[in-house]
């Protein structure tokens, strides 16, 4: 299968990034990753950017996670903890792109998709979406300190559990008054909903936007506990190799606790 490809197109003051492969839902590649950074870094040097839509291709999935076959060559807990702490460098460089960030959800935002719409600044949503973290019956592994911060911070304690814990994939009613979501729209008005969205971002005061997010950061900047512990003892667990086996073998994990 593809290994896919992320684009950043600029049309005007709008900067687009696009998460494009379809086939797999869209599920990030480290290509799709590196790609990523890439355009994160150029957007925080991009004179004129008024706003950035993150948005999936083909309509059916915004991100599905990342691509679960791509474990496979990890060998222990270090490749656990230097894995979280890349994405960990990326998402806060989405995060900390000066201009305001629109993720565009259509289907899935699950695991990593999860994750980078969380580090957006604003949301929308069709009404089937569905938003979750189901490492606890997929995969084994676990998310580094900061995301479950974020997630927390985000959706509250208790639907982070949900998803977590129970592996729970939640709509959008379960969302309600959460805040995590800006918008609800149906598919037929998404694209005017999103037009409408940007053209307000374009027309408020670009310096008012960029150190009133850059003020919520450093509101919001308490660095994590050490999670390496943590990351280290799922990615060297029998489990998670289960878990990618089982991916492979498109069957149910068996799951040892060792």
């Amino acid at each position: 299968m593809s290994a896919g490809a992320v684009h950043l197109e600029i049309e005007g003051a709008v900067a687009r990034i696009t998460f494009d492969r379809p086939a797999a839902r869209n599920a990030m590649t480290w290509e799709m990753y590196d790609a990523l950074s890439q355009h994160c870094d150029t957007l925080a040097d991009a004179p004129g950017i008024r706003c950035a839509v993150l948005r999936g291709a083909g309509g059916a999935s915004f991100v599905a996670g990342s691509d679960i076959a791509q474990f496979a060559e990890f060998e222990g807990g270090a490749d656990g903890i230097a894995y979280e702490q890349k994405m960990d460098r990326i998402l806060q460089a989405l995060a900390a792109i000066p201009c305001p960030t629109l993720a565009v959800i259509e289907g899935l935002a699950v695991g990593g998709g999860l994750n980078i719409a969380a580090a957006c600044d604003l949301r929308i949503a069709t009404p089937d979406s569905r938003f979750g973290v189901p490492i606890a019956r997929t995969l084994g592994n676990c998310l580094s300190m900061r995301n479950a911060a974020r997630l927390s911070a985000m959706v509250g304690g208790s639907h982070a559990r949900r998803m977590l814990l129970l592996g729970e994939l939640l709509t959008v009613d379960d969302l309600a008054g959460t805040g995590f979501l800006t918008r609800v729209a149906a598919p037929e008005e998404l694209d005017h909903v999103v037009a409408r969205l940007t053209d307000k971002l374009c027309s408020n005061a670009p310096l008012t936007l960029r150190t009133s997010k850059e003020a919520l950061a450093r509101i919001e900047a308490v660095a994590p506990p050490d999670g390496r512990d943590l990351i280290a003892t799922c990615y060297d667990s029998d489990d998670f190799r289960e878990g990618i086996a089982a991916f492979t073998e498109k069957r149910t994990p068996a799951w040892r606790g060792k």
